[in-house]
């Protein structure tokens, strides 16, 4: 079970047997906290581009508060541990109109960058005088080059186009699948009327589940204890909860706390009728 005691931040916003909410601002907290007592952090900031939930700093105090609480996600993380960061684009004045915000990170974090996974989302914004915009970017970080989780088998992809395939009489391709390498083609969580995405909350900026699902899959396991330091509508947490893995989270916005809480309450409703249902049989 995690406890309160082990994060040692007081009462946290809401708890249940393996997830921690807390309404409170990520880099203060993760300032109290031990460690090495973090598996995995996935996580998307905000990008300073004038959000609802942001506050819009100074390109160069943006960037020095960055530094600063990926720096506690690295104290935090244990030595075989992960950090997944989701980061999009920003302008610049007479620099640039869309540069991809880890170009300005990319000696600031203390991680080893194993690879740049591109996250293309199909449907997004229609340019006019550049290319329309279909991808984000996820940088998937490890403290340990040498030593680190990575389950491919637990994230092949089934969909292989020529599963028969021979070489020298043997099966070619691995049963379980190919690697899905660093394009994935999930689409984004939608809105509008008649198009909106089932899971589809209030949120500004959400992750589709399948998402964040893999990243959990691919860098941890059972029983790990994962962090979101900017939880947003709780994407994160629902995913760790429906791999069993324990959650620690925080929100600075107590309605996104409220938005996180409902969908994670919903979900552990869910998974009670479904384990009752089984229980009949």
């Amino acid at each position: 079970m995690l406890t309160q005691e082990i994060i040692n931040l007081g009462e946290p916003y809401f708890q249940s047997e393996n997830c921690l909410i807390y309404n409170l601002d990520c880099l203060e907290s993760m300032l109290k906290m031990p460690s090495e007592c973090i598996n995995l952090t996935v996580t998307s900031p905000p990008y300073n581009i004038g959000k609802e939930y942001e506050n819009i700093l100074p390109l160069s105090d943006y960037l020095k508060w960055c530094e600063k609480w990926i720096q506690q996600i690295y104290k935090l993380t244990v030595n075989d541990g992960s950090f997944w960061l989701n980061l999009g684009y920003l302008s610049i004045p007479n620099s640039a109109k869309a540069i991809p915000i880890s170009y300005l990170l990319w000696d600031k974090i203390p991680f080893y960058l194993i690879q740049e996974i591109v996250w293309n989302y199909g449907a997004g914004v229609a340019a006019k005088n550049f290319f329309s915009p279909r991808n984000e970017k996820f940088l998937w970080y490890v403290k340990n080059q040498e030593n680190y989780t990575f389950n491919l088998d637990e994230i092949r992809d089934k969909n292989v186009k020529y599963p028969n395939q021979k070489k020298n009489g043997k099966i070619k391709v691995n049963p379980l699948g190919k690697n899905p390498t660093d394009v994935w083609q999930i689409p984004k969580v939608t809105s509008g009327k008649d198009r909106s995405s089932q899971e589809r909350t209030s949120h500004p900026a959400q992750f589709p589940l399948t998402v964040i699902d893999r990243i959990i899959k691919a860098s941890s396991h059972p029983n790990d204890l994962i962090l979101d330091p900017f939880l947003g509508s709780g994407t994160t947490a629902i995913a760790a909860l429906n791999l069993n893995r324990k959650f620690i989270g925080f929100e600075i916005r107590q309605d996104y706390c409220d938005l996180a809480v409902n969908r994670i309450n919903n979900f552990c409703q869910n998974e009670t009728i479904k384990k009752s249902q089984l229980s009949l049989f």
